[in-house]
């Protein structure tokens, strides 16, 4: 058994060798073209010279400090933790410029249908809501509705 080690041992080295080869973006490959070093490693595999000058001198190394930095959970990413800042801050501009008026598609409230004006606070409970945020609110309700409804239809088969 411990005379095949060698050949192991050889054979993993080139195997190695050859995948990084492969997975290596052109842009980090030095001196020669990367069809070139896979020719190398391929051809001069058995007596590991390919697979040496490939991982010795056929690649842009880096440090372990330099390159991408290594994977951060989100909850300790400060990058990622300012941009759900700055989204919860799009997210109510964007709100707010939906209550500035109707869209194309809608159709506009005439006479007392209109209801209270956008400023008005419409009393719900013990808390004041925007007519915007109410109105937006009401519009979901109606569609969840009609979905369901379409949900429960194609269950009992009625398409």
């Amino acid at each position: 058994m411990l005379r095949y080690l060698p050949f192991l041992l050889v054979l993993a080295v080139w195997i190695y060798a050859f995948i990084d080869c492969l997975n290596t973006p052109e842009d980090e490959v030095k001196g020669l073209p990367k069809v070139v070093w896979i020719i190398i490693v391929l051809l001069f595999g058995e007596v590991l010279v390919g697979p040496v000058a490939w991982l010795a001198a056929g690649k842009v190394r880096r440090g372990p400090g330099a390159g991408p930095s290594r994977w951060t959970a989100p909850d300790d990413n400060p990058a990622f933790l300012a941009s759900l800042g700055e989204g919860g801050q799009r997210d109510e501009a964007g709100l707010k410029g939906d209550e500035a008026g109707p869209k194309a598609d809608e159709a506009v409230p005439k006479g007392d249908e209109a209801g209270p004006k956008a400023d008005e606070a419409v009393p719900k409970g013990d808390e004041a809501v925007p007519k915007g945020d109410e109105a937006v609110l009401k519009e979901w309700e109606a569609d969840l509705r009609r979905r369901e409804e379409e949900l429960k239809r194609r269950e009992r088969g009625e398409e």
